[in-house]
């Protein structure tokens, strides 16, 4: 996670971080536990992780997102960022907990943690730059508060 820039000073931002790092916690833990065989505890890490991304990713979406959407600059961005989130959420939230498809799960892990790092090093510093001030107190107050 970033520590250069200054950007987690600002609270939305510092809080999605700490939620990434947590969610990268709990992928680590499931990726371990899915390469180990322990297909029980990777089911129920599986069921935790995918309870935190939702939260988080409707939380980026509802709030950084929208106003990065709004400002322009990072329009693309933020559309490509939210495609990942449709692609990762898609294979983690449809496992067949009969019969899962562990690689698939792998390589949805590998694409959250290259997302999470494309956020925080990429995304978050330039919104820092790109909206104005007013837009930081139209979604702080929301990510404080959740």
């Amino acid at each position: 996670m970033c520590n250069y820039c200054g950007c987690r000073e600002f609270p939305l931002i510092g809080r999605l971080s700490a939620e990434h790092w947590d969610i990268e916690e709990c992928a680590g833990e499931l990726r371990r536990a899915i390469r180990a065989g322990r297909e029980a505890e990777a089911l129920a890490l599986l069921e935790e992780l995918f309870g935190r991304l939702v939260p988080h990713t409707a939380a980026e979406e509802g709030g950084l997102f929208a106003e990065l959407r709004a400002e322009g600059t990072l329009a693309g961005e933020v559309e490509r960022l939210c495609d990942e989130h449709t692609g990762i959420h898609g294979v983690l939230g449809t496992v067949d907990r009969a019969a899962p498809d562990w690689p698939a799960v792998l390589d949805a892990l590998d694409r959250l943690h290259q997302h999470i790092d494309h956020e925080e090093h990429g995304l978050f510093p330039a919104s820092v730059i790109m909206l104005p001030l007013a837009a930081w107190d139209r979604i702080t107050p929301t990510a404080v508060s959740g």
